[in-house]
């Protein structure tokens, strides 16, 4: 991660639960499934809630477009992203 970037998510202001309320409930349960397991790959949080994976990725995206989540590289598996909530208590 360049410098620029570390800059420019630390610029970002962070999400609330406010922000989660008008979404959908694959978003919602997205974000309260993130709240109580700390990092997880997009196929952990597949089989965790039972949603497709492509409602999954729409979730993901909402949440992401809302500031609530962070997303980052497994070290293990560079082909996967970890997913951790994000939120302003």
């Amino acid at each position: 991660m360049s410098a620029s970037e570390t800059l420019r998510q630390e610029a970002e202001p962070r999400g609330t639960w406010e922000d989660v309320r008008d979404l959908p409930p694959s978003a919602k349960l997205v974000a309260k499934v993130l709240e109580y397991n700390d990092t997880m790959t997009q196929q952990q949080i597949a089989e965790e809630t039972l949603l497709p994976a492509r409602t999954v990725r729409y979730a993901l995206n909402r949440l992401d477009e809302e500031n609530v989540i962070r997303s980052r590289f497994s070290f293990s598996d560079a082909r996967k992203r970890l997913y951790s909530l994000d939120i302003d208590a």
